[in-house]
């Protein structure tokens, strides 16, 4: 008997591409790893005998607080850090830390019914990180470390701040109406950067505009 052929078909991935504007409803803190913690943390891994605590830097904490885009300057001074500003310095923010922001609200909101598939529905384009309209502060702020010993902190901090960037989506799965609304539900209820609202706190919330 002659076997039949089974034709199968199959469905066309609709991608599409969309530009996105957030605005922040409250100020944002950022808060990269310093190269300073990341040598204390090599070193315990390693194993490395401590040596004597350095000097508080505070505008060098500062500094290194931001993701900066443009190069950052090797001189840690308040001067170097205006020069930058005026000759047209950048900083973003990690695009995976925005996309975990939209994703965590929509899975948390009910509106999908796993956060695997929302990962693949759609994707933030043009690279690590998406640049913040905005001009950072330094901030000062108090903490406890795990001792329990008090420390003082140095951050950036943007008080108005935006961010423009473009998704590439799945249509065929999400409309760009749902992925905007995940983007809502995020600024609303998780936010992005340091003291978010998902952790307590009442900075880095956005909006779509």
């Amino acid at each position: 008997m002659a076997s039949k052929s089974v034709q199968v078909v199959i469905p066309e991935i609709q991608i599409k591409r969309a530009v996105l504007r957030i605005e922040g409803t409250t100020p944002l803190i950022v808060h990269k790893f310093s190269e300073k913690a990341r040598k204390e943390i090599l070193d315990k891994c390693m194993q490395k005998a401590k040596s004597g605590k350095e000097p508080k830097n505070p505008v060098m904490e500062f500094m290194q607080s931001l993701h900066w885009i443009t190069p950052m300057p090797t001189e840690y001074t308040e001067e170097a850090f205006e020069a930058v500003l005026a000759k047209g310095a950048k900083f973003g923010f990690p695009a995976t830390g925005l996309k975990q922001s939209a994703v965590s609200a929509a899975y948390r909101a009910g509106l999908t019914k796993d956060k695997v598939s929302v990962y693949g529905a759609f994707h933030i384009l043009g690279g690590e990180l998406v640049e913040i309209i905005g001009m950072p502060r330094m901030r000062e702020d108090y903490a406890v470390i795990n001792n329990g010993a008090p420390e003082i902190r140095y951050r950036a901090e943007f008080t108005e701040w935006s961010i423009e960037f473009e998704v590439v989506y799945n249509s065929s799965v999400y409309s760009l109406e749902q992925i905007i609304n995940f983007f809502n539900f995020g600024g609303f209820a998780v936010g992005i950067g340091d003291w978010r609202c998902e952790k307590g706190g009442i900075f880095g919330a956005y909006r779509i505009v």
